[in-house]
């Protein structure tokens, strides 16, 4: 079993290796699309500008697409999953569209970017969340944000409430970074593996 990381130059990839191997996690890091044949899962990490996600180009995005439509389980974080959307004000380039809806700034009524601990408002039964409390904290750092849509299982506030987790069926997203928030992060990427697992 071999999880695809995708290293699109936006962000180490190094933290999330290390909390995918501490749940048992076999990663790897594919060089070109069609590597994706071979991933039972895939992974789109990043952090920073949506513009990073130039790197996505159609023969990417057709292997990404093809997966997911083939029930390979693909989880989103931070950056990766804002691309799951339609996209950004941030950049025009268009996100997977995966999920309906575009991500919008924080609004300047409070400190942008987005650096800290914020708690999950749980909207809804998620796998992804299994094992998780109403209220737990974890770490964000950001500037856009995802919308509240009914694919989200997870809200947090920051200026305005926005999605912190996101999930349709086998595509899975978090704003936050779970590699970096502690043993609740750690669950959440144990819960994909679990899912990746089982499927």
């Amino acid at each position: 079993m071999a999880i695809a990381l995708i290293d699109y130059r936006a962000g180490n990839l190094t933290s999330v290796r290390k909390g995918f191997a501490a749940v048992g996690a076999e990663l790897f890091t594919p060089g070109a699309a069609a590597e994706l044949a071979r991933a039972n899962a895939i992974v789109v990490p990043g952090v920073g500008h949506f513009g990073a996600t130039q790197f996505f180009s159609d023969d990417w995005r057709h292997a990404i697409r093809e997966a997911v439509a083939s029930g390979v389980p693909l989880l989103g974080i931070c950056l990766g999953l804002q691309w799951l959307f339609e996209g950004s004000e941030e950049a025009d380039l268009p996100g997977l569209a995966a999920l309906p809806g575009r991500c919008t700034r924080l609004p300047p009524i409070v400190k942008v970017p987005h650096v800290g601990w914020n708690s999950l408002d749980i909207t809804r039964p998620s796998p992804m969340l299994e094992g998780i409390a109403p209220g737990t904290q974890v770490y964000f750092t950001h500037s856009y944000a995802a919308p509240v849509t009914d694919d989200c299982v997870a809200a947090t506030t920051h200026g305005s409430r926005f999605a912190a987790a996101v999930q349709r069926d086998l595509v899975w997203g978090v704003q936050f970074h779970p590699e970096k928030s502690g043993p609740a992060g750690l669950q959440i990427l144990k819960n994909f593996n679990d899912l990746v697992k089982s499927n």
